[in-house]
C-alpha cells in the first residue's frame, strides 16, 4: 500500500465541483484509492458523495492511499490535483 499526503487547496475544500473533478481522476486511475482526515475516512476516492462526507475544507490536510505498481504515480497526480485552487 501506497501513501501520499496533499493539502487542499481549493477553497470550497472538496465540495461539489472540486470532489467532482477528484473523483473523476481517482476513477480513471484504475486502482482502489482511499481518502482521510485525522478524524474521518478512508472513504473511496471515486465517490464524490463519500468525499464530501469527510468534510474537508481549505487547507485540511488528508491521506490518499492505493495498492498496485501504478500506485506511486497516480496518487503523485491526485496530490497535484488536490494542491490546485480549481476555484481561482
Amino acid at each position: 500500500m501506497h501513501t501520499r499526503t496533499a493539502v487542499v487547496a481549493s477553497r470550497v475544500g472538496l465540495h461539489a465541483r472540486p470532489a467532482a473533478l477528484f473523483a473523476r481522476a481517482a476513477g480513471a486511475t484504475g486502482l482502489p484509492v482511499t481518502v482521510a482526515t485525522a478524524e474521518k475516512g478512508p472513504v473511496d476516492a471515486r465517490s464524490v458523495l463519500a468525499l464530501m462526507t469527510l468534510g474537508v475544507v481549505f487547507g485540511d490536510e488528508v491521506v490518499l492511499r492505493a495498492g498496485g505498481d501504478d500506485a506511486p504515480a497516480a496518487l503523485d497526480g491526485l496530490v497535484a490535483l488536490l494542491e490546485t485552487d480549481h476555484d481561482a
